[in-house]
C-alpha cells in the first residue's frame, strides 16, 4: 500500500476506535507528521533544503550561522567555568548540518573545547538519525531520545533551531463567545466499509466540540489571554502547544546547570493571540510552497505553527528555568559577528558569483520578514550570582562605531 494511502488509512483506524469518532487536531498532527513508519518526519519524505526540499533552514544558508552559535556555546563554557564534559544537546538536528558546521568549527578553533565537549542529538526521526550518522561519523557523537538522559544530568546547553514550531498544537474556535476544540474526523457521507477498504484517499473533516482538557483554558489563562473580551470575534481560531510544555519540562528537569537556547519563529502571546490574527497561525510546506490545509499531501509535507514564546517563558520559570534573555535572530547573530563577516567579504579573494551569493545568505539570515525575524530565547539553570553577571554575547548588541 502506498505510504500516503497507508498514513491515511491509519489514521482513519484512529478516529473510528475514539470516542465519538473523532480525534483532536493534535492527534492528527502527531500521526502525520510522526507516525512510526509513515508520518512526515519518520519517513524517506522529509527534505529539507534548496534543491527538491520542502522548506530550508537557516544552516542551509552556509556554516556563518552554526560558526556564530559556536562562538556563544564556547563563550557558556567559559562563563560556567570550563566544565569537562560541557553537554550541548541539540533537539531536532534535522540532516546534521548545523551540527556539523558547529563541530567542524571547534576542531579549527577551539580543539581544547572540541575534547571537553559531549555532543548529543535528540531525534525522533530514523530518517533523519540515519542521515546525521552519515554526516558526522568523524565525528565523536551520541544519539538518545529525551527521556533517556537522566535527570540534573546536564552540565552544558540545550539549544534547537526550529523545533517547538513542529510539535502538535490543538486547535480552538470562538463560538458565541466560548472555547470550542477543533476535532478530526471522516467523512460523514463515507460508512466505514468505504473509509478503510476503498483504494482512494480517506477524507477528513473538521468538527467542533468540547475541549478535550481543561489544560487549553487553563494555558490562556496562564499567558494572560481572555476571549471574554468583545475584541474577539466569533469564528476566531487559533492553537494552543500544550507539548511545547512537555518537552520543555523535561529540558528543566535534565538540565543541572547550564542554559536553553530556543530559536523559532513565533510571538509573545498578546502578539500571537491579536484579534486580527483571527486563523491562527498554522502553514503546511511542501515543495518551497506553503499554504493552511493540513489535510492534503498527509505525510508528505510538513505541517507548523507559530511558536508563543510567553508560554515558554512563563513555564520556564514554573520549571526552574531563567529567563536570561529574548531578542530577534538578526540581532543575535550581529552581536556575535555577523556584521563583521558581511564586511570582510569584500577583502575575499573569491570569483564575484560565490561572494554575491554569500553574501545574499548573509543578508537572508539578517532579513526581518524572514529568518533574520525568528524569536531567540535564552533560559538558565543553576547559575550563580557571578555567572549570571556576566552577559552572553548575542544577547549583547554591539555599539555602532
Amino acid at each position: 500500500m502506498d505510504s500516503n494511502l497507508a498514513l491515511c488509512a491509519a489514521i482513519a483506524y484512529r478516529i473510528n476506535d475514539s470516542p465519538q469518532q473523532r480525534i483532536t487536531f493534535a492527534e492528527f498532527m502527531d500521526m502525520a507528521l510522526y507516525h512510526p513508519e509513515h508520518g512526515y518526519y519518520c519517513s524517506d519524505a522529509v527534505k529539507i533544503g534548496f534543491q527538491g526540499g520542502d522548506f530550508f533552514t537557516s544552516p542551509n544558508l552556509g556554516a556563518d550561522f552554526g560558526e556564530l552559535l559556536a562562538e556563544q556555546f564556547f563563550q557558556m563554557w567559559e562563563i560556567l567555568g570550563q566544565p569537562v564534559p560541557f553537554s550541548l544537546v541539540e533537539m531536532g538536528a534535522g540532516q546534521g548540518v548545523l551540527a556539523l558546521h558547529i563541530l567542524k568549527y571547534y576542531q579549527l578553533h577551539y580543539p581544547a573545547f572540541l575534547n571537553a565537549l559531549e555532543y548529543v542529538i535528540v531525534e525522533k526521526s530514523p530518517a533523519l538519525r540515519q542521515e546525521q550518522q552519515q554526516r558526522l561519523q568523524e565525528f565523536s557523537v551520541r544519539w538518545c531520545n529525551l527521556e533517556e538522559i537522566l535527570p540534573n544530568s546536564i552540565t552544558g546547553c540545550f539549544f534547537s533551531n526550529e523545533l517547538v514550531d513542529a510539535l502538535p498544537v490543538h486547535q480552538f474556535s470562538l463560538e458565541a463567545g466560548k472555547l470550542r476544540e477543533i476535532y478530526v474526523t471522516t467523512q460523514a457521507d463515507k460508512g466505514d466499509e468505504e473509509v478503510f477498504s476503498s483504494p482512494t484517499m480517506p477524507s477528513f473533516v473538521e468538527v467542533t466540540g468540547e475541549p478535550s482538557t481543561p489544560q487549553l483554558a487553563e494555558y490562556l489563562d496562564f499567558v494572560g489571554i481572555n476571549f471574554a473580551q468583545s475584541i474577539y470575534l466569533d469564528s476566531y481560531r487559533s492553537e494552543i502547544n500544550l507539548a511545547a510544555l512537555d518537552w520543555l519540562s523535561i529540558v528543566a528537569d535534565r538540565l543541572q546547570r547550564g542554559y536553553v537556547l530556543t530559536i523559532d519563529y513565533g510571538y509573545p502571546a498578546s502578539r500571537y493571540y491579536n484579534p486580527r490574527r483571527s486563523q491562527g497561525t498554522l502553514q503546511c510546506y511542501y515543495h518551497h510552497r506553503f499554504h493552511d490545509n493540513p489535510y492534503i499531501n498527509i505525510g508528505r509535507q510538513d505541517i507548523t505553527c507559530h511558536v508563543d514564546f510567553t508560554a515558554l517563558e512563563r513555564w520556564g520559570e514554573r520549571c526552574g528555568l531563567d529567563k536570561v534573555g529574548f531578542t530577534q535572530q538578526a540581532l543575535f547573530l550581529m552581536a556575535l559577528g555577523l556584521g563583521d563577516r558581511i564586511a570582510a567579504i569584500s577583502y575575499q579573494n573569491q570569483p564575484l558569483s560565490e561572494l554575491l551569493q554569500r553574501r545574499d545568505a548573509l543578508h537572508q539570515l539578517l532579513d526581518s520578514t524572514g529568518l533574520g525575524g525568528f524569536g531567540v530565547l535564552v533560559q538558565s539553570k543553576g547559575l550563580g550570582e557571578i555567572e549570571t553577571s556576566r552577559p552572553l554575547k548575542g544577547l549583547t548588541f554591539p555599539e555602532p562605531t
